[in-house]
């Protein structure tokens, strides 16, 4: 049962704080996603407290994990209909429409991304990679795609980063990982057997495991000391793994732009990988 059936069919027992917060989120899922727990209290004139204790009594452990189930729970309301070729997109679609569901589409992933994901979550990962000796890309597919342009983006900062993308060398890069060194895992389904084999080899080597997956986390979520979450439409049709792509490089891109903020002299870094590569460039 998804979170919002489970509090539809428990509202009327409800003690009048939760009703009225339950009530909230059935009528306005889309706007508590975007909202905090003080931001949830506010819009329903109780206490971020009771916000609290109102998902834990769901058998939550905060509020961000509600956000999550009511995330996963709007995205499994959505029905595929016949003829669909990927998310909402139709085979008789013309080229407009198709156009303007694929933007619609790849907008509402990364801004459900950005909601589910909260800033301090966000700012354990940014700390854990700022601080790291060593920071290893871990993904298969379209996320070793991901992985493999985050790596670029670090390295132009002066970052010490290993990617490859043959799992083989994954692993064996990861065998000599240690305390004070990073395994960034990507992995929509939480379930890819190579990604999870290594971020298990990482944690038991001592490094500090950030995984990305999906809502669901799958095992690669319990693997992992910092979770952050991408929101996808790939529960539905899917052609190819387009939503969930776009999901992670908005995630990983934030990040990235997280670090220049925060490193004094990213600036100086990517002004000499530009001149280095501009020669590359003249004739």
């Amino acid at each position: 049962m998804s979170v919002l059936k489970k509090i539809n069919a428990q509202l009327e027992i409800m003690a009048p704080a939760d009703r009225e917060i339950g009530q909230f989120i059935l009528d306005n899922p889309d706007q508590m996603l975007r909202l905090s727990s003080g931001g949830l209290a506010a819009e329903t004139g109780r206490s971020q407290s009771s916000v609290v204790k109102f998902s834990q009594k769901l058998g939550f452990a905060g509020y961000q994990e509600l956000k999550l189930a009511v995330s996963e729970a709007k995205a499994q309301e959505r029905h595929t209909a016949p003829g669909m070729i990927h998310g909402s997109i139709e085979v008789g679609d013309s080229y407009l429409t198709i156009l303007q569901k694929l933007i619609g589409s790849k907008m509402l992933a990364m801004q459900q991304t950005l909601s589910v994901n909260s800033e301090q979550d966000i700012g354990r990962a940014l700390t854990a990679l700022d601080e790291a000796r060593r920071i290893h890309m871990a993904g298969v597919g379209a996320s070793s795609l991901v992985a493999r342009d985050f790596s670029y983006k670090l390295m132009k900062l002066g970052r010490n980063v290993l990617h490859d993308s043959d799992s083989h060398v994954q692993m064996a890069n990861v065998s000599t990982l240690r305390s004070g060194d990073v395994l960034f895992a990507l992995s929509y389904s939480g379930s890819s057997i190579e990604t999870l084999r290594i971020a298990e080899l990482a944690r038991d080597r001592g490094a500090t495991v950030i995984a990305v997956s999906g809502l669901s986390g799958g095992p690669l979520a319990q693997v992992a000391d910092i979770r952050l979450h991408t929101v996808a439409d790939e529960e539905r049709v899917r052609s190819s793994a387009i939503t969930a792509r776009d999901a992670q490089l908005m995630l990983t891109d934030l990040l990235f732009i997280l670090l220049v903020q925060r490193q004094s002299d990213a600036n100086e870094y990517v002004q000499k990988s530009e001149q280095a590569v501009s020669v590359l460039k003249t004739r």
